[in-house]
Order: structure tokens, then C-alpha cells, then sequence
């Protein structure tokens, strides 16, 4: 085989040289692109309060000085759902033989100061709710939540589940927390919480 036949045969198996032609992009790119722009600025045109404040540096120095920021209003069904719905469900209805329900418990419909003593302090021992006896242990709150948010459960847990009793002031929490003391056990089960009461 000549040098030539040897060339092309080698040239033939080559594969073409990669062209690069003047496509342009694809029309649906550049009109994602152009309405992704027109919604950008609209978006910032109806939402003016993104922007940088407009008002002038004089006006701001003569502004009246404003009040301190209120605390938050504590959230009762938050703090249900973070620290009570994993014993007694999120719609109250409690554990069959291990967490009583809250739904139509004569405690939570109850005296306010015993329910609020019973999420200060816990409880360990039996304790009747509707004809039925448990006996297991609530840890105590009072360490972890404030006199407010105590009080903002129990009224949430008093309103909910088919309850009807009235709400409970975050006073009524501090006068049973003062009341306790540095006690620190929890209730001995209903017969503590029912000699507490007289």
C-alpha cells in the first residue's frame, strides 16, 4: 500500500472536524429571561418597603422617639404543641392507661390555681380523670416556661378540645408559684393535689 492509499484510508477513519455554526439562542430562553427581568422590577416597584428608606436624614433625627417593643404575646397552642401534644395528643385526648386525656378532665375544668400548680410542679402518682385511673409521672414546667406562657397553655388547653372554662392570667400562675415556694417535687398523685386545695 502506497503512502497515499495509507493517508486517505487513516483520513477515512477520522471523524469530521466539530463546526461551530451561528445558531442563535432559543427564543423561549430569552423570553424566560426578559419576563424574569419585568417581574424583578415590579416586584420591587409595588413592594417600596424593600428598597432603601426614603425618608430624609433630617426627618429621621426630628422622628419622636418611640416605646420599647412588647414582649410577644406567649402562644398557648405553641407551646401545647411543643411540650404537651407528645403525652396527650394534639387533640387532647390523651393515652389510653398511661396519659390522661384533657378533653373534659375535671382538672383542666377545674380550679385555675391547681391546673396551673400541676404544670409548675408535675405529677407523680395516681390521679382519676373521667372514671379512669393513671398513674405515671408529669415532668415539671415551671424551670423551663414563664408565668406567661404557663398561663397562655393552660387557658389554651381550657378553651380547646371541647373545654369551656374561662382563661387564666399569668397573676394566678405567679400566685401559685409563690405559693409553692422552692418546692421542687412533683404533686404525689390527686390526694396531695386534693389536700392542697383545702
Amino acid at each position: 500500500m502506497t503512502q497515499n492509499k495509507r493517508n486517505e484510508a487513516a483520513h477515512a477513519r477520522e471523524h469530521a472536524e466539530p463546526v461551530e455554526y451561528g445558531n442563535p439562542a432559543p427564543w423561549l430562553l430569552g423570553l424566560v429571561a426578559a419576563s424574569l427581568c419585568v417581574w424583578g422590577v415590579s416586584y420591587f416597584l409595588i413592594n417600596q418597603d424593600l428598597g432603601p428608606a426614603t425618608t430624609p436624614p433630617a426627618a429621621t433625627a426630628a422622628a419622636p422617639p418611640q416605646a420599647a417593643a412588647q414582649p410577644v404575646a406567649a402562644n398557648g397552642a405553641e407551646i401545647f404543641a411543643s411540650h404537651c401534644a407528645a403525652c396527650h395528643q394534639s387533640n387532647g385526648s390523651g393515652v389510653p392507661d398511661a396519659f390522661p386525656p384533657l378533653a373534659g378532665s375535671e382538672w383542666v375544668g377545674g380550679d385555675a390555681s391547681t391546673l396551673a400548680g400541676i404544670v409548675l410542679r408535675g405529677i407523680s402518682g395516681t390521679i382519676t380523670v373521667k372514671d379512669a385511673t393513671y398513674d405515671g409521672l408529669m415532668p415539671t414546667f415551671g424551670d423551663q416556661l414563664s408565668d406567661a406562657e404557663i398561663a397562655a397553655v393552660v387557658s389554651y388547653v381550657r378553651a380547646s378540645f371541647g373545654n369551656t372554662s374561662p382563661a387564666v392570667t399569668a397573676d394566678v400562675v405567679k400566685a401559685e408559684r409563690d405559693k409553692l415556694g422552692n418546692r421542687s417535687m412533683p404533686w404525689a398523685g390527686e390526694a396531695e393535689l386534693h389536700a392542697a386545695q383545702h
